[in-house]
């Protein structure tokens, strides 16, 4: 039986690391441990069937060749305990699509951590991101109050343009700061500040992992994630579904980038900060509010590392000498943001070699044979016929 068992925990392991973000090994099982502590042995089994595609109930039963009323309760508790996607529509049946390590999964169990599984989970980070983060999942966007009346900002540049754009949004925890407080190493800036929308905004709210807020209010988190010295960053794309509120001690990415010598070559941003020697009072301000170390004191002037700085403009809002200010970089060096995050996520996933033409053709070629053999009523008849033979 325990063969058995990690025989399945290693299929969903490869079949984690084939969705665009991966799931790569990380030295003496560690991934498998993650596994073990997230899913149980039935719902690992189950998750293998199913794919980035959204597909109801009755598709995912006849590719697992198990009973379509076990199997459809069965995904609603998945999607429930944040293990998969689901998009569930008035009059329609459910959708389930499977999610991601990161982000997806991990962020899905903001409501479920406990010291052992996040002790693991940053053990895992470093092995992940290296995956991960080969398309940037998240971009930066400077805070409102950087942006000067000079400096030309396209609407998914601009944080509180984005939130306007919304009727539904959503608000719920940010994980790193709680899971950084449960292991004792957390910070006093605000939890809840993970901004939500779409159809992300319903799964939140169906699965209660946060709550519906007016676009009133989601500003005033935006004008609190600024005076607390967060770094704004949303979905890498240009319809993003999410903005996070990052601080440079609790936040798995911009912890990560920390440790690198040039940050800035890592990230999705098109600005940099620059500084003013000769109006600078050199009061270390700036150095406070950095997250990312890009700001030095040099014969008592602040000078920026363009190496370093990744754009957020955190630095200029709270200048006294208004020293500081954003620059668009050249265009060679601004990343494209793709439209949606459909578009980002097959970026990734073709860099991975995991979502090449051959790998969605057959993708997609499966599902819809699955589909219309669903339809047809035919995969009834096979299902009735295996439980006899059981």
């Amino acid at each position: 039986m325990q063969k058995n068992t990690d025989l399945i925990f290693k299929k969903l392991a490869v079949h984690l690391d084939d969705l665009p973000a991966g799931f790569p090994p990380g030295g003496d099982g560690l991934e498998l441990r993650l596994l073990q502590k997230l899913f149980t042995p039935e719902d690992a089994e189950l998750a293998i069937h199913i794919t980035l595609i959204p597909e109801d109930a009755r598709v995912v039963a006849w590719r697992a060749k198990r009973n379509p009323e076990q199997v459809a309760q069965q995904l609603k508790e998945m999607a429930f305990k944040g293990l998969i996607f689901s998009i569930e529509q008035a009059d329609k049946p459910p959708l389930y699509m499977a999610n991601q390590m990161v982000i997806g999964i991990w962020e899905y169990h903001v409501q479920n951590l406990d010291p052992d599984l996040i002790h693991d989970m940053n053990a895992y980070i470093p092995a992940l991101l290296k995956e991960a983060w080969k398309v940037p999942q998240l971009r930066t966007i400077p805070v409102n109050r950087s942006i000067s009346p000079q400096l030309e900002v396209m609407t998914y540049e601009n944080a509180e343009e984005m939130i306007r754009r919304h009727k539904k949004l959503v608000v719920a925890p940010c994980i790193c700061r709680r899971e950084r407080t449960m292991v004792g190493e957390g910070c006093n800036k605000p939890e809840e500040s993970c901004l939500i929308f779409g159809s992300s905004a319903d799964y939140y709210v169906r699965n209660g992992m946060g709550r519906v807020i007016t676009q009133q209010e989601a500003l005033r988190i935006l004008q609190r994630a600024d005076e607390a010295g967060l770094v704004l960053q949303p979905g890498n794309s240009q319809r993003a579904g999410n903005i996070c509120c990052c601080c440079g001690c609790c936040c798995g990415v911009l912890r990560t980038l920390k440790q690198l010598p040039k940050p800035a070559g890592q990230v999705s941003s098109p600005f940099y900060a620059v500084s003013d020697s000769d109006t600078c009072e050199g009061c270390g301000t700036c150095l406070e509010r950095c997250q990312i170390d890009a700001v030095i004191l040099d014969n008592g002037t602040a000078q920026i590392n363009r190496d370093r700085c990744i754009g957020c403009g955190l630095c200029i809002t709270t200048c006294p000498s208004n020293s500081l200010t954003l620059v668009r970089k050249p265009s060679e060096l601004q990343p494209p943001v793709l439209k949606n995050s459909r578009d980002t996520y097959l970026k990734l996933g073709r860099l991975r070699n995991k979502l090449g033409f051959l790998q969605i053709t057959k993708l997609f070629l499966k599902s819809k044979i699955d589909r219309l053999l669903v339809s047809s009523g035919l995969y009834l008849y096979f299902i009735r016929s295996t439980q006899v033979e059981n």
